[in-house]
């Protein structure tokens, strides 16, 4: 019975639960009055959350830290005057796909998504750097004022320059790179639906440290499970420690723990047939035995005798009945129990396929051989882009599978990947969709890292990952397309490139103006932006979906009176229209 609590609700414990759904990483652990631990809210963090500027003020609590926190908690909070522009010419189906390729920064893409995606996306799969000592981390050098940020994010147009190596050398080497996943993870998880979650690959260098920094911005009690991915097939002798690492992990959190599960596989219905028309349906045989010994649980032990032949069957000494005598009785007059007529057999039981919770079977924790192997990820980029363009790439199958825990169920499930690299995750979207007809789509980032001048896909005539990339997709949606018999599977993506705002800047004030400079400023659009850049920052403002379809309406005349043409686009939800008013720099 449920004792009476004897007293009023307690707003402090609701408090915290409300602060905690907000900013999981400020709820921390301390000591009662009794000395008792308690949950706690760790408010120089809250005031860190509130704050557009570093702040100070540590004091002993349990939590994880390490230099540099505050300039990352701060990194993810501090607006950028940037925007998304279209690309055309690097996009296929740009005027009908649902699917995005966006060329930048992933700091800045996730922070422009986070009005048109708040809360949309079901599943954000990353395979980030795995800080080995030969990877590249982001340098976000936020350790300034908002002023002083916003003026220097304007003038940032590659993000690649922000790319830095992190060797074992460095004497920030984790430092560095908790620095860099501390913002992006903690901007990614505004964009989950309540019953999305993150999974990220990672290795034995980091995977402690990525579960401390996610269980502090996902909350511990999102934590679902961690699975080990056997990543390579043959050992490897070449380690001076004669020790083989042959596998990898993927960490997986939800956005509510409460409204997620992971999906299984469907059961294999072959197994069950009703030989003896059984009126509860088809069964299989299961066996009844338990894991307990004699000594640990003596109850489970015992004679069970066939009603029908008085033959009587033994346990094994080490593992007895899964069922107490009373249970087994009822399962025998319910006619469960199928006995052997062999001398060799053992009493098994029915398991009706009616009676199961789900037809789904439970997720292991280990990925096998079908989740292949990293060598499967090296040749499929060879044989879909003619050569060795990326180191380790994940295999088309692992994601795959992870799509099926996650999104298989969902048809319209949106799928982001702001660590894009070889682009295996758009890759597997659209594998999926074009086998089940569905309209999964994607969200890539990729920055344009620079590639090594003497690499192969400088050679082939590449640039940039974001390069190689992109044309994973483009290659892999024509083969995909060819082989489907589904029509009208979406295998394009609108591509879009982060860079500074259209607006010209205006830094002088305005007692420093003159007639000349007022002139000059009539236009405040800068003169290489069209009207379709401008719609798109229209698109971001209003926190419209980013590939809505767009309908361009030319005017038949144009007014005399204006410097450009009057661009008319027509967007095909809630009614609206962006009107482009070129002389005057605004957007109506």
């Amino acid at each position: 019975m449920e004792k009476l609590k004897m007293h009023s609700v307690n707003l402090t414990e609701e408090n915290i639960d409300r602060i905690a759904e907000l900013f999981p990483n400020v709820v921390t652990e301390s000591l009662d009055a009794n000395g008792r631990p308690t949950r706690a809210i760790d408010f120089d963090a809250l005031r860190q959350e509130l704050s557009d500027h570093i702040v100070e003020g540590p004091q002993e609590r349990y939590q994880l830290d390490w230099p540099g926190k505050r300039a990352a908690a701060f990194a993810a909070n501090a607006p950028i005057a940037k925007t998304l522009r279209p690309m055309r010419e690097e996009s296929v189906d740009f005027d009908t796909t649902k699917n995005l390729f966006i060329e930048g920064d992933n700091l800045d893409a996730l922070k422009l998504l986070q009005e048109s995606y708040l809360g949309k996306v079901k599943l954000i799969y990353i395979d980030p750097p795995y800080n080995t000592g030969n990877d590249f981390v982001y340098r976000d050098d936020f350790a300034e004022s908002t002023a002083e940020y916003l003026e220097r994010s304007r003038q940032r147009s590659d993000s690649g320059e922000r790319l830095v190596a992190n060797t074992e050398a460095n004497g920030r080497f984790h430092s560095d790179w908790l620095s860099m996943m501390y913002p992006r993870l903690k901007l990614a998880r505004n964009l989950l639906r309540p019953d999305g979650a993150i999974v990220a690959s990672i290795d034995d260098g980091e995977v402690a440290t990525l579960r401390l920094l996610m269980d502090e911005i996902y909350g511990a009690v999102n934590y679902v499970g961690t699975f080990v991915w056997k990543s390579r097939q043959n050992v490897d002798s070449r380690n001076k420690s004669n020790l083989s690492s042959d596998h990898e992990y993927v960490v997986v959190y939800a956005r509510d723990a409460s409204n997620f599960t992971l999906l299984g596989r469907d059961i294999d219905q072959s197994k069950y047939s009703n030989p003896d028309n059984d009126p509860r349906g088809p069964w299989m045989s299961n066996n009844i035995l338990g894991l307990a010994d004699a000594k640990r649980r003596p109850n489970l032990h015992y004679e069970l005798v066939d009603p029908a032949t008085g033959r009587s069957f033994s346990p094994p000494a080490d593992s007895g009945w899964r069922y107490s005598r009373d249970t087994m009785a009822s399962k025998i007059g319910e006619g469960r129990i199928l006995f052997p007529s062999n001398e060799a057999g053992r009493p098994r039981e029915k398991l009706f396929m009616s009676e199961l919770q789900t037809l789904r079977t439970g997720v292991s924790s280990v990925l096998g051989a079908g989740a292949g192997f990293t060598l499967n990820g090296t040749r499929e980029v060879r044989r879909i882009l003619g050569g060795r363009f990326f180191d380790f790439p994940k295999p088309l199958s692992l994601v795959r599978d992870l799509l099926a825990q996650v999104v298989a169920d969902d048809p319209t499930a949106l799928v982001l990947d702001f660590f894009a690299g070889s682009s295996t995750t758009a890759h597997a979207v659209m594998a999926a969709n074009t086998e089940d007809g569905s309209n999964r789509r994607f969200v890539m980032v990729q920055a344009p890292e620079r590639l090594e001048s003497t690499s192969e896909a400088v050679s082939a005539g590449y640039s940039t990952i974001a390069d190689v990339s992109r044309q994973r997709v483009r290659e892999a949606g024509k083969a995909l397309a060819a082989r489907s018999e589904l029509a009208n599977v979406d295998t394009g993506f609108r591509g879009l490139r982060v860079e500074s705002t259209n607006m010209v800047e205006v830094n002088t004030s305005a007692d420093v103006l003159n007639q000349g400079d007022l002139l000059r400023l009539i236009d405040i659009v800068k003169p290489d932006r069209t009207d379709e850049d401008l719609l798109f920052q229209v698109l971001l403002d209003w926190g419209l979906d980013l590939s809505l379809p767009i309908q361009r309406v030319v005017p038949r005349e144009r007014e005399r009176e204006r410097q450009r043409p009057l661009a008319h686009y027509v967007l095909p939800r809630r009614g609206r229209c962006a009107h482009r008013m070129l002389q005057h720099g605004g957007v109506h």
